[in-house]
């Protein structure tokens, strides 16, 4: 399948975007309530948890310039990859210091790199984005976002195969995310991705048994687990998905800190026992 000429989409390398926006306390209540926990009430410079800046500087697309899939039509800020699939795959994350209720923060990004390859299911591009965000002109956080798009599935073809993840864990939850769960984080962050919401989508177009646990989801999870075990916050996070978890499953957070107490390695595993996503925390 074509993916957009290679001179069209790697045209985009070194392409920048600003953004600003509230910290406002809302979303930060609102959550809390999606992850089951029972925070006190934010209120005004209150530090806001590691990971947290996912719910600001949201796309407003209007409904008109979105794709079949929910989507944003392709060619604003991300290139134009004809690609029908685009996923979460991973990303990088440094925590310099806390977003607190209140402040106004700015957020500075760039398309670093744009790559096609070929894998074993097909054509895919890989694209990654370096965004800053600033909290009263400091650096607060600095990540990288791995963005693929990928071919439609098949009717016909096999799930991809999981990587069996661990059995035993020092830190475990149980979890399942239901439909209920994954519409509102979707709301939450204003994600219309059908494949978070819309059954018959995902059966019928997208060809997966249910609907998608949300990529960044899992990796709050994770970040949740490390504060429900680990009193000192986290001051980065490394993390890669690998394997789709649906709603109907129950799934695990998992994660093993290291003899030194100064790193964690944490990861998801679906209903069958595979890993869903891996990452690597370390501690303040």
């Amino acid at each position: 399948m074509n993916t957009g000429t290679t001179e069209t989409i790697t045209d985009w390398v070194g392409k920048k975007q600003s953004a600003e926006d509230t910290v406002a306390a809302w979303p930060v209540a609102a959550l809390a309530a999606v992850l089951d926990r029972r925070d006190p009430e934010p209120g005004p410079g209150d530090a806001v948890p590691p990971g947290w800046h996912w719910l600001y500087f949201l796309e407003t697309t209007p409904a008109s310039e979105l794709g079949t899939d929910g989507h944003p039509k392709r060619g604003g800020f991300l290139p134009p990859v004809t690609l029908p699939r685009r996923m979460w795959a991973g990303g990088r994350l440094e925590f310099w210091r806390a977003l607190r209720v209140g402040e106004t923060i700015r957020r500075d990004s760039e398309i670093v790199s744009v790559e096609p390859k070929t894998g074993r299911r097909g054509s895919l591009v890989f694209v990654t984005v370096r965004h800053t965000v600033f909290a009263s002109g400091e650096v607060a956080v600095q990540e990288e976002h791995d963005i693929v798009y990928r071919e439609a599935s098949r009717p016909g073809d096999a799930p991809p195969i999981g990587k069996p993840a661990p059995q035993a864990a020092a830190w475990r939850r149980e979890l399942t995310a239901d439909a209920v769960m994954l519409f509102r984080f979707s709301a939450l962050i204003f994600n219309a991705n059908r494949i978070h919401y819309d059954l018959d989508y995902c059966r019928n177009r997208e060809q997966y048994p249910g609907l998608i646990v949300h990529g960044p989801l899992q990796a709050l999870l994770l970040l949740d687990l490390c504060r429900r075990q680990e009193s000192r916050g986290v001051r980065s996070l490394e993390y890669r998905a690998l394997h789709p978890v649906f709603h109907f499953e129950r799934f695990t957070a998992n994660g093993n800190p290291s003899p030194d107490k100064t790193s964690a390695e944490l990861w998801t595993a679906n209903a069958a026992g595979s890993y869903a996503m891996t990452a690597t925390a370390r501690f303040a």
